[in-house]
Parts: structure tokens; sequence; C-alpha cells
């Protein structure tokens, strides 16, 4: 990894959603006392600041040409992204929010764009970043790497039940946005979801997300030492 000296690893946690990533990278950048970093609220945000300013978000040129003017910024304390002074934390958790993201990501301006940024904010190191394509475009030399999946039955559990807290949506509905995102996902052109050769598989399926930190943590601890973690 080139650039500036890091302070400590890089654990990257990349997978489909619905897997727990948000949480499981929490608790983990917690119990190590790192810094946590969701690249996937990155996505919706500039998402949602394009189509703000009437950007057509299936154009690459308009997407090139918003992504050059545009001034993004990462608040580490609250974990919000900031675009052009605006910050969208109240607004990336919504499924169209989701949505918008998932096609925004398949262009290659915008991922160029924000592999970019989210370099910059992980090259000092002591961090653990979760996305699709951490471990594979971002930081493909990244210290520790861990792939999540899951069925997608369950997914569509999770995330309905997730979605069901703030809008009545069936769970059929949900399914069927997931299988469509896993498809873009997979199948784009630009850092396309897939596991790095050297990432630990972990599927989530039936566990807990408590289960899951404790299994990646105990499989930095196999690999990484105290000094590695906390220097």
């Amino acid at each position: 990894m080139k650039g500036k000296k890091k302070r400590g690893p890089v654990i990257a946690i990349d997978g489909p959603s619905g897997v727990g990533k948000t949480t499981i990278s929490r608790l983990v950048a917690g119990r190590l006392g790192l810094r946590y970093i969701n690249t996937g609220s990155m996505y919706r945000a500039l998402a949602l600041a394009a189509k703000d300013e009437g950007v057509d978000l299936t154009s690459e040129k308009e997407l090139e040409e918003f992504c050059r003017r545009a001034r993004i910024g990462f608040d580490a304390e609250k974990g919000s992204t900031i675009i052009n002074g605006k910050d969208y934390s109240d607004r990336i958790r919504s499924q169209s929010a989701g949505e918008l993201a998932s096609i925004v990501s398949t262009k290659k301006p915008v991922r160029e764009f924000l592999v970019s940024f989210q370099r910059t904010l992980g090259e000092p190191g002591s961090v653990v970043m979760e996305g699709r394509d951490i471990g594979t475009a971002v930081f493909p030399d990244a210290d520790m790497k861990f792939f999540l999946d899951a069925p997608l039955w369950v997914r569509a559990k999770r995330r309905h039940l997730e979605v069901a807290q703030k809008v009545k949506a069936a769970s059929e509905d949900v399914t069927s946005e997931l299988e469509k995102r896993d498809k873009r996902d997979i199948e784009r052109a630009n850092s396309p979801l897939k596991k790095a050769d050297d990432a630990i598989y972990i599927d989530t399926g039936e566990m807990q997300a408590e289960e899951v930190a404790n299994i990646v943590l105990a499989k930095i601890g196999e690999r990484l030492k105290v000094g590695d973690i906390r220097s």
C-alpha cells in the first residue's frame, strides 16, 4: 500500500446486501479500536446528490461531469458523507436511496471517483472498511479480507424486517429487489461484486451478528499481533 505510513491495519469486509456487513463491521471496529467506514453510504449519498441536481443517473457523461465538480467529505465521528456541503445521512437508509445507488455504482466515473476518495480515507490504516469491492478494487492489498454471504431467502428476510420498520412492503418485493441488486453488482463491468481470492469466506445465514464478529476477530487475532492492530 503506497502513500502515507500506516498507523494500523486495513480490514476489508465485503459482501452483498443483507449479510450483516454494517453491524458486524461496527462491532469489529469497536472491539479493536479502529475507525469504521461504510463505503455503501457514499454511493447512496452521491446518487441522492446527483438526483437532487437533476443529473441523469443512467448517463455516464452527466455523472462524470457531476463527479468532476462534486466536493466530497467524510465526517469520521458521525460516519456521514457530505457532498457539496450537504449531509445526506437522514436519507441514505431509504429503499429508494439503495436502488439509486445500485444504478450509479455500475458507472465507471462514479466508481473511479469514490474508490479514489475511499483510498484516501483508508491509506492511514487503523480502519475497518465495508463495501462490495474493498478487497478487490479499493484495497487489494488489505491486511485482512473477509467476504460475508448468506442464502438469498435469509438476506431477503433480514431486509424485509428492516424495511418493515419504516414502510409496509411485501417480502416478495424485497426478494425481487435483492435479486436485481445482486445481478447488477455481480455483472457490472467496473469492480463487480466478487470474493477476493485471499478473502476469508463466512456464511452468516445461521448466525447472529455477534457470532460472526467473534469469528472475524478470532481470524484477525490469529494473523495480526496486537502491535499491528494498535500501532
